[in-house]
């Protein structure tokens, strides 16, 4: 196989005569030589069986240095010396009366564990604290409207977990840890634009995941999995025959005597866990049975908005024409000796308040799949290692980074709640007056529905944070994003839930805990991977240790995959 590249104007489709031009050059085939040209986000693809080669529009990306184009990757097979296998999803199968394997929570590890447990003949049975994709909506929604907070169904908890709900971004640099075409064409086959298997940084679209979800929960039920929503594990215990007895309390099935929730049990040989980087009862649960936890680094800032229309001036150079896609952004800088980074940048998209529990502000950002609304809003956070946390919260343990982002988040909602009448508001500055330490008089308009309340946010942030966002802003202007550094901007705090401030330690040959054979911690709560594709990846890798542990394989034919 060869690779080549080749332009293509934005908003036109790439000609499969001119693939065909460029490739017999490339491959020195012959000029009038029959080549097959796929382009994955089409649903037919017209083929000749006595094509001398195949070439595969692999991936394509936007370069706006100059005139703005679309720069694609070509994948050539030469039909003399190889042939182009088609990616095909596996076989999902029918479990049920298969060796069970019990998925904490349903958030992207937790479901494409799910799914894979299916193609191995394994039965998953999730237990999600949340409510289903459907109905968390009415949650958040309440929480946005008055600052309701549910602590079991919001932007975090539920169906789908906190991807659901924040753009389904499917970009990562976790290619080495798994086949990241399995978890992309999954997708696809649950009803994603086929367009995210080509696109560098693809993405789903919040308006479009629920379904998605849904899909992928009726074909787990189908196939004889088992999903059960309002079930919040309070326990596990492993038993002497080495089973693990899995405890929760069932709020969709309360008692009939007091009307609280059920107290049920599940059993199985493996238990995945995958609750999630917020799940912070888990973690005090784990801790109480003596499982080590680790302190690890994570990453605090603020949300920043600006106008989506600055955004694609500065990225496509004045050259943004209707028609083009939202302009994103991304950059990493090193201030101080840590990182300055933007995170989850959704263009087009609007701000949304992500508290799990009462009393605290925590913000995040989503955009629907067009990325048409007027914003554009990043993460811009400061990396933080467990021994930048101050001493106050040393005596915490494994637990300081989990103390102390509380402690910020509470510190957010204290200023913020008494000025204004949705307990949700955040407080918010503009980015000038924030580095010049000048509460902003007035604040732009927003997308934030809670709304905002001037503040000093380089008061509230620790020092060692805001410091670093002061010096960077204006260096994010001079070296990548020209008009960035403005007092149109709006900072809003806080952006705390990058990733979980704990690991839990696992072995890297069976992904199981030592102190707890049989539990195989996942996903970005365990501390290992950190977005949806990292965290799906993560998932498929725990299925296939779970399935590995067993002294009899289910399935011998599927040994190819392990």
């Amino acid at each position: 196989m060869i690779e080549f590249e080749m332009t293509g104007r934005v908003g036109r489709e790439l000609r499969s005569d001119d693939v065909r031009i460029v490739a017999a050059k490339e491959m020195n085939l012959r000029g009038n030589a029959v080549i097959n040209v796929i382009d994955p986000t089409k649903s037919y693809q017209p083929t000749f069986p006595n094509a001398a080669a195949t070439c595969v529009i692999a991936r394509r990306s936007i370069d706006a240095r100059n005139d703005v184009v679309y720069r694609y990757r070509i994948e050539g097979y030469n039909h003399r010396f190889e042939s182009y296998v088609p990616y095909e999803v596996a076989e999902y199968k029918d479990v049920s009366e298969a060796e069970p394997v019990i998925i904490v929570g349903a958030g992207p590890a937790g479901l494409f564990a799910a799914l894979k447990l299916l193609t191995l003949g394994l039965k998953p049975v999730i237990l999600e604290r949340g409510k289903n994709v459907h109905d968390r909506k009415f949650d958040m929604a309440r929480l946005s409207r008055e600052g309701v907070l549910d602590p079991d169904s919001n932007y975090c908890y539920g169906e789908g977990g906190a991807g659901a709900f924040s753009d389904g971004k499917l970009f990562t640099r976790s290619s080495k840890r798994g086949d990241i075409k399995e978890v992309l064409h999954q997708f696809v086959s649950f009803g994603a634009n086929p367009q995210i298997l080509i696109d560098a940084h693809p993405h789903i679209g919040t308006d479009r995941l629920p379904k998605i979800v849904e899909n992928i929960r009726n074909t787990i039920v189908e196939k004889g999995g088992e999903y059960h929503f309002g079930t919040k594990v309070t326990d596990i215990v492993r038993k002497k025959d080495g089973t693990l007895e899995v405890k929760a309390l069932d709020s969709e099935h309360p008692t009939k005597t007091t009307g609280k929730p059920k107290a049920v049990k599940y059993s199985a040989k493996k238990v995945i866990l995958a609750s999630g980087h917020s799940a912070r009862d888990i973690y005090e649960m784990l801790s109480s049975k003596e499982i080590p936890l680790e302190a690890k680094g994570f990453a605090m800032g603020v949300r920043v908005e600006h106008s989506q229309a600055l955004i694609n001036e500065s990225r496509y150079h004045g050259q943004w024409e209707p028609g083009m896609p939202a302009a994103e952004y991304s950059f990493a800088h090193q201030i101080d000796e840590r990182g300055v980074f933007s995170f989850c940048m959704c263009p087009g998209g609007v701000l949304v308040p992500s508290a799990t529990e009462p009393e605290t502000i925590v913000m995040n950002g989503m955009s629907n799949s067009a990325r048409s609304g007027k914003f554009a809003n990043a993460g811009v956070v400061v990396q933080i290692e467990p021994e930048d946390i101050p001493e106050e919260y040393s005596a915490s343990g494994a637990f300081k980074g989990l103390d102390f982002q509380k402690a910020v988040e509470r510190k957010m909602w204290e200023y913020a709640h008494t000025r204004s009448g949705n307990p949700m508001a955040a407080p918010a500055q503009r980015m000038i007056d924030f580095c010049n330490e000048v509460v902003s008089e007035e604040l732009p308009e927003t997308s934030y529905k809670p709304g905002v309340v001037p503040a000093p946010l380089h008061e509230l942030l620790p020092g060692f944070i805001a410091s670093r966002l002061q010096q960077a802003f204006p260096e994010i202007n001079k070296r990548s994003l020209r008009g960035y550094f403005t007092n149109d901007a709006l900072l809003l705090g806080v952006e705390s839930r990058t990733s979980s401030p704990i690991r839990i330690p696992r072995n890297p040959e069976t992904y199981e805990s030592d102190a707890m054979p049989g539990l195989l911690p996942c996903g970005e709560g365990a501390g290992y991977s950190g977005g949806i594709v990292s965290s799906a990846i993560d998932g498929i890798n725990c299925a296939l240790a779970a399935y590995r542990s067993f002294s009899e394989p289910v399935i011998l034919s599927e040994a190819k995959d392990l």
